[in-house]
């Protein structure tokens, strides 16, 4: 309470929308509180008439803003003697945009002084809400940190210790959280592959993020794998034992084949078919050329073009296209090679095809959101639709629809070409992240019931590891608080994800120097501040416990005196949501859950109210006990279930089994569309013409196999004849399109490669 130099004001007057509301303002340790009495009820209404409806006076109501929520605050003072009222402006990251008009402009400069005080100097994540809230009635007999159950996922996955070996085991390797900090304790790993393969195996991965499974599909026994990037350099290190555990993984749909001798390797295509599909098979009901995303078409032209030319009929589906996704830019890719960081050399995986993709990284995705905001800040005093054409310019829907594309891709492999896939980026808990859990809402419909969307968000983000914290911002920063007479009535251009004013010229110096900053800063807990990646750069061979943590793990010390990063915030999780928002959408009647669902969670991430959003890593919760001393989110979904039931869904079965694509389903990346509810305005004006649609194209930015290589910064190789046609109709050649949403030209190449490395 020291940090409140006034904590009620009477005479205020809340404007959004442009409306003004007369009412009071309350500030507590963790709330705004704005009450207000709603405009009575029409006299000539009444049944009864004028008397009867006098005699009952409406309930007032409130508006509660958490501190966290706040994004951006701006304090307009002015004089006694200029007749005008001193003002606060506050952006929220829920968008919600709120002003507050004061008659004296001291309790105006002390409201903001408080907020500013309650919102970004508590130092400390135990001191944010989550740790004193006390639940309602409905939510106290609710345990939602039991609601996920590692082993029981996994053994509904088809991994046990007790039941069928199929290809994989359990590990309990980090059970200490010793190999890797940032992973969770209970790791799923090929069964030919030892414990002590999987500890060498670490030194070459980022962080020691090996290669794990995060989903095995029932039917075809195809997995989805994750990982962070290898620690290949420029000189080009390798690892036997890395690998070793890659060519396991793809070849555990052939459970009881001993573990691969990296020495004995056979071709490519020699060893790619899949034990459950002949020549014979059918093509599967829907994949019909013409179904194919433009991705998989240009990953399809490749392989054929590195047969072996023995004349065999490719049949779709009938073949194993194992496949290794980077998610990054090709050219941000091959950058990391200066840090000791990088790509996979495929020579040393000959028994894959490796797929980059167009995905931005977390500055450029929030620049985007800034854009979007930009285009829908003034909606407090003024009910003018948004700027569509500022929409259309913020790129939003394309990385949108890259992130969809990407996970349609991976779906597909493991769905229909009966393929493995490994998914990584840099540090693999940002786009990879997003990529591997919507592909697995693709894949399986009990993803897509509540209790399986919970368990997917507890698997693939909380216990594989986002840096929350660090991308939200929970403790907010000083640099989110201006007065305007400082400013000249603007924002001063640094914000959250998403929630400042920008424009694009400078940004792109802003972002190099920040780079540089980056790299030379030892202690920087996130490489995607300066890099394309997440920590300061590791030698490769170093010992993953020389110094106590894993190559490049985050020096976070809980109960340290804290500050927000500006520069680590990212909506990465929002995009997340919003991705499965467009799925939801293009198919409604596959999700149990509806639209609000997902707005709430969106809410709640911000909302610091639960303590699940509140750390990094499994660790980070378990060192904070942070389930003995917080509720969990899912408590508040449970509790409320029915609100969240979507009636047009149909009820698929979660243990469907049924071999073809009823259980799956894919995105239509054409159909992108603004997820209007959430920034608070209605379809008509976020949907209407120039809504900025992704163009058509692929995610796909370049392919590399052991023989061929192609897109730009693609190591040279020799290029199969006939691609350069396919990397035209794709778009990946013309290199002059730089329109928006559209195609990535030279000068947003270079863009981007500065913002990755400097």
């Amino acid at each position: 309470m020291d940090k409140i130099r006034i904590s009620r004001v009477d005479d205020v007057q809340l404007v959004r929308r442009g409306i003004p509301t007369p009412g009071g303002l309350h500030l507590t340790t963790h709330h705004i509180i704005f009450h207000f009495a709603p405009s009575p009820p029409n006299e000539a209404a009444s049944p009864h008439g004028p008397e009867s409806s006098g005699s009952t006076k409406p309930r007032p109501r409130e508006m509660w803003i958490t501190y966290p929520m706040i994004s951006h605050c701006a304090f307009r003072p002015t004089p006694p003697s200029s007749g005008l009222s001193s003002s606060i402006r506050l952006r929220c990251r829920d968008f919600t945009f709120t002003t507050f008009h004061f008659g004296d402009d001291q309790e105006a400069r002390d409201v903001f002084e408080s907020i500013k005080a309650l919102t970004c100097k508590l130092g400390r994540i135990e001191r944010l809400h989550a740790f004193s809230w006390r639940p309602p009635p409905e939510e106290r007999e609710l345990d939602g940190w039991s609601q996920y159950d590692a082993r029981a996922e996994w053994r509904r996955l088809g991994v046990s210790d007790k039941g069928v070996d199929r290809g994989w085991r359990l590990s309990s390797f980090n059970h200490d959280y010793k190999f890797s900090p940032t992973y969770p304790a209970l790791l799923a790993v090929p069964s030919c592959i030892s414990d002590n393969v999987l500890n060498y195996a670490g030194k070459y991965r980022s962080r020691g993020r090996i290669p794990v499974l995060t989903y095995l599909h029932p039917v075809n026994n195809c997995s989805i794998t994750r990982s962070s990037q290898p620690l290949a350099g420029f000189r080009g290190n390798r690892s036997v034992q890395d690998e070793r555990l890659v060519e396991a993984i793809f070849a555990s749909s052939q459970p009881g084949r001993d573990a691969p001798d990296p020495e004995r390797r056979s071709s490519p295509q020699s060893s790619s078919r899949s034990p459950e599909s002949k020549s014979g098979d059918r093509t599967p009901v829907g994949t019909t050329a013409a179904s194919l995303s433009d991705s998989e078409v240009f990953v399809d032209s490749l392989i054929s073009a590195t047969a072996d030319g023995s004349g065999d009929a490719h049949v779709y589906g009938a073949q194993q296209h194992n496949l290794i996704v980077d998610a990054r830019p090709t050219v941000n890719a091959m950058a990391m090679q200066a840090v000791g960081l990088g790509s996979e050399n495929m020579d040393h995986y000959p028994f894959a095809t490796k797929a980059y993709l167009g995905i931005d990284n977390i500055h450029v995705m929030r620049e985007s959101l800034a854009r979007v905001v930009e285009a829908i800040k003034d909606s407090d005093i003024t009910p003018l639709p948004p700027n569509r054409e500022l929409l259309a310019r913020s790129g939003w829907l394309k990385h949108i629809g890259g992130i969809l594309d990407g996970a349609g891709l991976i779906a597909r492999q493991v769905g229909l070409q009966h393929s493995h896939v490994l998914i990584h980026c840099s540090d693999g808990w940002d786009r990879t992240s997003q990529l591997s859990a919507l592909s697995q809402l693709c894949l399986d419909p009990y993803y897509r019931t509540i209790e399986g969307f919970t368990v997917l968000v507890e698997k693939d983000w909380l216990a594989f590891g986002h840096m929350f914290r660090h991308r939200t911002g929970f403790l907010s920063s000083e640099k989110w608080f201006v007065t305007q007479n400082e400013g000249l009535g603007g924002s001063n251009g640094v914000g959250p994800p998403g929630f400042h004013s920008s424009t694009s010229g400078g940004k792109a110096l802003e972002n190099a120097l920040l780079s540089a900053k980056g790299f030379f800063n030892k202690d920087n807990n996130s490489r995607e501040s300066g890099l394309d990646s997440d920590a300061e750069p590791v030698a490769f061979g170093d010992s993953p416990t020389a110094k106590g943590h894993s190559p490049g793990s985050p020096k976070t010390i809980l109960g340290e005196k804290e500050v927000t990063k500006v520069k680590e915030t990212s909506p990465v999780f929002h995009q997340f949501l919003d991705a499965t928002y467009q799925l939801l959408h293009q198919h409604p009647t596959r999700f149990e859950f509806n639209e609000r669902f997902l707005r709430r969670m969106l809410y709640h991430l911000y909302s610091c109210q639960y303590g699940t959003f509140l750390y990094n890593s499994e660790k980070e919760r378990a060192d904070a006990k942070v389930s003995s001393k917080t509720r969990s989110v899912w408590d508040y979904f449970i509790s409320r279930r029915k609100e969240f039931l979507n009636p047009a869904y149909t009820g698929e079965a979660a243990d469907e089994r049924e071999r073809g694509e009823e259980r799956l389903l894919f995105p239509r990346v054409a159909e992108v569309r603004w997820w209007h509810e959430v920034f608070g305005r209605t379809d008509d004006e976020m949907n209407g013409p120039v809504q900025g649609a992704p163009a058509s194209g692929t995610v796909v930015t370049g392919v590399e196999t052991a023989e061929v290589g192609v897109g730009p910064g693609v190591p040279g190789r020799a290029t199969a004849n006939g691609l350069s046609a396919g990397m035209a109709r794709l778009g990946l050649a013309r290199a002059e399109d730089n329109s928006v949403g559209g195609r990535r030209g030279p000068g947003r190449t270079k863009a981007a490669m500065e913002v990755e490395m400097q």
